[in-house]
């Protein structure tokens, strides 16, 4: 259940897609703007806390660039943000992969960037807190039943449920080859480092960079599970590492990879012997 604060988080946001909707956005292309902006905003956080790394987004296209612009300037320098970075590789290529801008409107843009995200510094809050705040607009993305965003989104009693029946552990990898927007990685997740509280350092590394896998076929949502992954602290911190989740088709990967662990919905799953 999400705490108050993630609670109003989502309010706060979501309150804000009723105006979005007048324009013709529907509940799913305003989640995705808010993933590609949040991205933008965490990533220059970061840079700003961590100067002798090297930042994640480029300067010209990094988040200071949009609160300097307004109007016609703002909407047309966003697009190209979203163009350019679908080009680079890893974390930005993932998130950014053919990218369109649907807020027309640059007043409303400008409100979405000022007024909702810039205020928050996102990258202060607990993984908990993001992590809540953006599945609960996923899930309330995934009640749009005009959208059809449902069958990204099992309902997160039952995948516990099943993650609890396949008890993943500490070193094993994990894949979810229909991943949606990650709940049985997140869950996997969750039970590994609920369950191990004493998980020594190259343990949670693993758990953090490399036992989770998913592979989801339609693009958009693809960046969705990346995003809801990042804000929860699991893969690379925004770099341009290779992220847990691939676009594509999980039946046509070759050579076939080798996972300790399938969770995925429909449910099936073995481990190995």
């Amino acid at each position: 259940m999400p705490n108050n604060h993630s609670a109003q988080i989502v309010q706060k946001l979501w309150n804000y897609c009723n105006i979005l909707r007048d324009d013709g956005l529907s509940y799913g292309d305003y989640v995705e703007q808010l993933t590609f902006l949040l991205f933008l905003k965490m990533a220059d956080e970061r840079a700003r806390s961590r100067p002798d790394l090297a930042p994640a987004v480029p300067a010209e296209y990094a988040w200071p660039s949009l609160l300097a612009r307004d109007g016609d300037d703002l909407e047309t320098h966003y697009r190209h943000i979203l163009e350019e970075l679908g080009k680079r590789p890893g974390m930005l290529g993932l998130i950014f992969r053919k990218a369109v801008n649907k807020i027309q409107d640059p007043a409303k843009l400008r409100r979405l960037v000022v007024d909702l995200i810039d205020r928050e510094t996102w990258s202060a809050l607990d993984a908990d807190v993001k992590g809540d705040a953006y599945e609960g607009l996923l899930e309330k993305n995934a009640q749009d039943i005009k959208g059809g965003a449902g069958q990204y989104f099992t309902p997160r009693p039952l995948i516990r449920a099943i993650v609890d029946v396949m008890r993943p552990a500490p070193g094993e990898t994990i894949c979810d080859p229909a991943c949606g927007t990650g709940g049985f990685l997140l869950a996997a997740y969750d039970y590994i480092a609920g369950h191990n509280p004493n998980l020594d350092r190259d343990q949670k590394r693993h758990l953090m960079l490399h036992a989770l896998h998913g592979v989801e076929i339609v693009d958009g949502v693809t960046r969705l599970c990346a995003m809801n992954l990042l804000l929860h602290g699991i893969g690379p911190s925004g770099n341009e590492a290779e992220a847990p989740v691939s676009s594509g088709d999980s039946l046509a990967v070759e050579p076939a990879i080798h996972y300790d662990l399938v969770l995925t919905n429909p449910p099936f799953g073995k481990k190995s012997s």
